[in-house]
């Protein structure tokens, strides 16, 4: 895979994920470098977002209110791409603490079902079952990605395939159910799987988002 620097500004929000220091490292793998954002005073207007997350959605999002990054991500313009838990937190509200997120796609999160011999949290390397193929931008996310490409999960919360109330699912996986792996509508992307631990995928994924016009 051929990888060459991205240029510009890119936000790294911290969300409080112990995350956040394999994602700045992948960043920096494909070329990118991200800046650490911990307040909406730090955010001020960069050419595209990343909203990682590891834990839960209720602490996640009470940390983002309360450095005001709730309201700059809701009136930001720039591409933005949630990662795992920062995906989740892009939807309307996770039953995970019966918590109102970001609403900026429609849909919300569940607990994820299992179902026998399917184990809860939903741990390790899974495949992506491609869902679109179109022109738009948020297509530009799937490029050089392979159905049935593998990807690493750690979640115990998802977002069904069926909740998503229109929000264009990229990919999706199936544990016990079909959940959104990849997700895009607008200038909002998502993937619940980590990039960061994903191998040549995530990667690809990683330089997909960086490539998107700003």
């Amino acid at each position: 895979m051929s990888l060459r620097p991205h240029g510009g500004d890119l936000a790294l929000i911290d969300a409080g994920g112990a995350n956040l220091g394999s994602v700045m490292y992948a960043l920096r793998r494909i070329g990118a470098a991200p800046r650490l954002v911990r307040d909406a005073d730090e955010l001020g207007d960069p050419e595209r977002i990343i909203l990682p997350g590891v834990g839960a959605a209720a602490p996640s999002m009470a940390l983002l209110t309360s450095r005001g990054l709730d309201v700059a991500l809701r009136a930001s313009e720039a591409p933005l791409l949630g990662v795992c838990v920062g995906m989740q937190l892009l939807f309307e509200g996770s039953d995970e603490g019966d918590v109102a997120c970001l609403g900026l796609l429609p849909g919300r999160v569940r607990r994820l079902r299992g179902g026998p011999g399917l184990r809860v949290p939903h741990m390790g390397w899974n495949r992506l079952e491609l869902q679109r193929e179109t022109s738009d931008d948020a297509a530009t996310l799937l490029d050089g990605i392979d159905e049935g490409a593998h990807a690493y999960f750690v979640h115990s919360f998802g977002v069904p395939v069926d909740e998503t109330d229109g929000a264009a699912v990229l990919a999706a996986t199936t544990h016990g159910e079909r959940i959104v792996a990849m997700v895009g509508r607008g200038r909002r992307y998502g993937a619940q799987f980590h990039p960061e631990r994903s191998s040549a995928t995530g990667l690809r994924v990683l330089d997909n988002f960086m490539k998107l016009p700003a």
